[in-house]
């Protein structure tokens, strides 16, 4: 029940205080993501600079988990090579879509492993995604493929070039 605690202050404390918020220029990879059921919705732009991405930037109004969730994708993915992200993203989508049964690895995940507790519940599961799916949008349209898993987009997401 502690650990309950400790994962919902570092959400919380993501959201109040979050990590690489707010859009900038130059980037080469941009996306818009909308869950429809929740209202939430994100903007992630990534500059892909050779093999790592030199920023991630977003702006978007959602939850505590979803804002949380980009805050923390923001300060796992900055500066790490192209690979890393990829194999954050395929850890983060895992612990996601786990349903509370995959054990996270602090190593990879960070902060993120607060997120562990959200897995329990697939509408929160959803709002958790938003940000790392447009994320992955953004990373393609970069021209760069972060994904070796087939992660489910949150339903019916509106992505806009």
């Amino acid at each position: 029940m502690m650990l309950d605690g400790l994962y919902q202050e570092i959400i919380l404390d993501h959201y109040k205080h979050p990590h690489g918020r707010g859009l900038r220029d130059p980037f080469n990879g941009e996306a818009h993501h909308v869950n429809p059921t929740c209202g939430d919705e994100i903007t992630v732009r990534v500059t892909a600079a050779g093999s790592s991405f030199s920023d991630i930037s977003y702006d978007g109004l959602g939850c505590s988990i979803s804002q949380a969730s980009a805050s923390v994708l923001y300060e796992l993915l900055l500066n790490r090579s192209t690979a890393d992200a990829a194999g954050i993203h395929e850890a983060f989508v895992a612990l996601m879509q786990g349903r509370g049964q995959v054990e996270p690895d602090e190593d990879v995940l960070g902060d993120g492993i607060a997120f562990a507790g959200v897995a329990k519940f697939p509408a929160r599961v959803k709002c958790a995604l938003l940000p790392w799916m447009a994320f992955k949008d953004a990373a393609a349209r970069a021209g760069v493929d972060v994904s070796s898993t087939d992660a489910t987009a949150p339903e019916a997401s509106e992505v806009k070039a």
